[in-house]
């Protein structure tokens, strides 16, 4: 996962004696694309429909305590009723209070073939974030 350029802007200048970024308070959201974004620009999210719900509607996350500079999910994430053929090759994270912003994005390190009916699961843990 990488830090989204507008949070990371945040961070180093809090880091370097700046105003510190403005916390996170969630629901914070895992969404699902099929094409990666970049630095300051989101990919394609996958479209509402079956179990999975664009924007704010994405499945929510929870978070285990960070350890060695490195974060990840504590529990698992499952979208079931999958609404059509598609490819899923990435995922974002956002915070949704307020006016929902963007925190990471990253490539997933398979891509998951989705048909129709399917579930896209995530176990516990199998989602990372790494500041070291």
């Amino acid at each position: 996962m990488a830090i989204d350029q507008t949070r990371a802007n945040e961070v180093l200048t809090w880091m370097h004696g700046g105003s510190a970024p403005t916390a996170l308070t969630g629901p914070i959201h895992v969404r699902l694309y099929t094409a990666v974004g970049n630095a300051t620009t989101s990919g394609t999210e996958v479209g509402t429909g079956g179990g999975y719900t664009q924007g704010t509607g994405a499945p929510t996350v929870t978070w285990a305590a960070a350890s060695a500079g490195s974060q990840a999910t504590n529990a698992a994430i499952n979208v079931t009723n999958w609404p059509r053929a598609e490819t899923v090759t990435a995922l974002e994270i956002w915070d949704s209070t307020g006016t929902p912003k963007r925190v990471e994005w990253g490539t997933l390190a398979s891509s998951k073939t989705m048909a129709i009916g399917d579930t896209l699961s995530f176990a516990s843990g199998a989602i990372t974030s790494a500041l070291a």
